[in-house]
């Protein structure tokens, strides 16, 4: 249950700057229900039920039953509104909000080769729909949440800066993914630009923690349902990529920050710092959270198909840093948090 989580927000609560400017606003979440929106979510519950800060939390989603049983024991209607949502549909609701913070998108690598059309559709026309509603509304600011993937591949294995964008096969269809969030931050600013809206994006790095979903397929969530079976952990490439992880709750407590303090029409990368290791390394610290092992196998051709294509997908966080953030959970310490609360069966 999410109020479980609570002993995750206590510990991030403190690392976001002013977080009081949101006191009596109207926050809007696409994406409510996956990893980063059940944790960003978690914050503004607590907020309101410790803090007393009288936040109204709109969770928008497709599945207003899946959503609820996600957000037991809090009440839809009570401590947040349910908003029915589909990234590819025109807008059924006319709500006025304060923020917007937009994270509904495909979560899992097999689903940008075997439904790249579709992954492209729900990114650019999702975020593109919504700037619509925020420029007719007067919307105080959206936030997307796009990913470290917009930087394409580069041959060194030095963090990527906001500004540096690199080769990207966009004849491949695994670059539908990629191609979509770099089309729609250009829609983001084209509207800040256009329709004077206030506009922020974060790109978050590879995020890991106890609120997988049962369809994510990406590496971190994939160890981590081996390890609650009781397996060990099966790698199948020799995991020398590099990735910038950071455990849920510091990216929820990160992009609130951004919310508060990002400058309009900026990007920032969401890195935990000291957590910048390859993917062989998460796998071996999520095995030894859980009491396993890491195994080897070769991959079969449709799993090779849905890789991601760079090498290295490490992110400089010091543009984020700078405004007032830092993280909370060492990778062991998140890691570890991960495998306690999946085992316990508590989100």
């Amino acid at each position: 249950m999410i109020d479980t989580t609570f002993q995750d927000v206590k510990k991030v609560i403190n690392h976001i700057p002013d977080i009081e400017e949101l006191n009596n606003s109207s926050i809007l979440i696409t994406g409510a229900t996956g990893m980063i929106g059940i944790s960003i979510s978690a914050i503004l519950l607590y907020l309101n039920r410790v803090k007393y800060t009288n936040i109204t939390i709109y969770l928008a989603g497709r599945n207003k039953e899946k959503l609820i049983n996600r957000f037991l024991p809090f009440i839809e209607g009570k401590d947040y509104f349910f908003i029915q949502y589909d990234a590819t549909a025109l807008l059924d609701f006319n709500q006025s909000f304060d923020f917007i913070i937009h994270g509904a998108s495909n979560a899992s690598p097999d689903l940008y080769t075997s439904k790249p059309v579709e992954t492209m559709l729900a990114n650019i026309l999702g975020v593109h729909n919504l700037l619509s509603y925020a420029a007719e509304h007067h919307i105080k600011r959206l936030l997307y949440i796009s990913s470290s993937e917009v930087y394409g591949k580069k041959e060194d294995n030095q963090p990527y800066l906001e500004d540096d964008y690199c080769y990207l096969d966009i004849l491949n269809d695994r670059a539908s993914y990629p191609s979509a969030k770099r089309a729609s931050e250009t829609l983001c600013v084209s509207y800040a630009n256009e329709y004077s809206i206030d506009t922020v994006i974060v790109r978050p790095g590879h995020i890991y923690g106890p609120s997988i979903l049962p369809g994510d397929q990406r590496a971190s969530a994939s160890f981590s349902r081996n390890v609650l079976r009781g397996e060990n952990i099966i790698m199948k490439s020799a995991g020398h990529q590099l990735r910038s992880y950071c455990y849920s709750m510091d990216c929820a407590s990160s992009i609130l920050t951004v919310l508060i303090k990002g400058e309009n029409k900026q990007a920032y990368n969401i890195s935990n710092k000291d957590s910048i290791v390859s993917i062989k390394d998460i796998a071996f610290a999520i095995a030894k959270a859980g009491n396993r092992e890491v195994v080897f196998e070769n991959p079969d051709d449709a799993e090779m198909k849905g890789y991601n294509l760079m090498s290295n997908s490490s992110l400089n966080s010091d543009k984020l840093e700078k405004l007032g953030w830092k993280a909370s959970f060492s990778l062991e310490e998140g890691t570890q948090r991960t495998i306690t609360l999946l085992e316990r069966g508590m989100i």
